[in-house]
């Protein structure tokens, strides 16, 4: 079983760190004249309309956001309101949000071994992407998936079948494929095999990337010990102009354990010094970050996103 660690450790810490460098550097920054560079939001539900999620994300300090197409587990997603989608565009041309970012749900498996569960997993990416073409918002991210026994090789033929039947030249929205922790059979724990992917696309220029940091460390990529290696990794196999965002996560579990669980940033074992790094490196410069920390409700974001704002 896993240690629980008091929270109340961690927090002089935190807090310490923010006070003495946080505040000071973003004092600096103001009496500069100098903008927030980092593009970074958290993610929120739309259930109560996307403009409500607007409104949400400025309560946060964030200038982005991350949120799911449709309830997560899958489901008839909800009817768009026009209203209330304008709402949302004028939240953003006015405090100049960086690119949204929409989630697929879990359950969405284009390289299950079932017919039936393919099936389910293409029509909500077909409808998805028709949803998003009426929406302020050009990036949609999914796992690729678990192949179940049928083999990577066989996996990537079934995701490619549902990409190219679904992927449209005029489309606006770029189709993003996130880093996996290769917990089971899942498919895109290393970056050779979702460079198979993109490169089995005929559409490869609506193809992107988003880096889950939790999950790339808990697939063997040490960011901690070697972020520029690993980005250099990155440029080498898939090319860093896909890399389109980067999901923002500390972690409960160690170093290659190929385990998925979500910490919240500076009491994993990645730790703050690692996001430090991340949001600072000159290559992501300008990316939208994306955080999916474990937290009690919309507003403990802030905290997070104030000390990473803070680098």
């Amino acid at each position: 079983m896993r240690a629980i660690i008091p929270v109340a450790r961690f927090h002089p810490f935190l807090t310490s760190l923010f006070e003495k460098v946080g505040i000071r550097n973003m004092l600096k920054r103001v009496n500069k004249g100098e903008s927030q560079m980092l593009n970074i939001g958290p993610h929120l539900s739309i259930a109560k309309g996307f403009k409500k999620a607007g409104e949400e994300a400025l309560l946060v300090n964030a200038n982005t956001f991350q949120f799911f197409t449709r309830n997560p587990r899958g489901g008839k997603a909800k009817a768009l309101d026009q209203k209330d989608v304008d709402g949302l565009v004028v939240i953003m041309k006015e405090h100049h949000f960086a690119p949204l970012l929409a989630h697929a749900p879990y359950t969405l498996n284009m390289c299950s071994a079932k017919p039936e569960i393919r099936e389910f997993a293409q029509m909500v990416f077909k409808e998805d992407l028709a949803r998003l073409e009426n929406l302020p918002c050009e990036l949609y991210n999914f796992h690729p998936g678990n192949h179940l026994g049928q083999g990577v090789e066989k996996g990537i033929e079934l995701i490619l079948q549902i990409l190219n039947d679904e992927i449209w030249e005029g489309q606006k929205t770029t189709v993003i494929l996130e880093t996996m922790s290769g917990k089971g059979t899942e498919i895109g724990r290393s970056f050779e095999e979702l460079k198979t992917i993109i490169e089995g696309v005929t559409q490869k220029e609506k193809m992107g990337i988003c880096i889950d940091t939790c999950h790339i460390y808990s697939g063997g990529y040490d960011i901690v010990g070697n972020l520029e290696a690993v980005l250099e990794d990155f440029d080498r196999i898939i090319g860093i102009n896909y890399l389109k965002c980067l999901h923002l996560n500390d972690s409960m579990m160690p170093y290659n354990s190929h385990k998925d669980r979500h910490e919240k940033i500076g009491f994993g074992t990645l730790g703050v010094d690692t996001f430090q790094k991340i949001v600072t490196y000159p290559s992501l410069k300008g990316l939208p970050f994306f955080l999916e920390t474990p937290q009690e409700n919309t507003l403990d974001y802030k905290k997070e996103i104030d000390l990473l704002r803070s680098f």
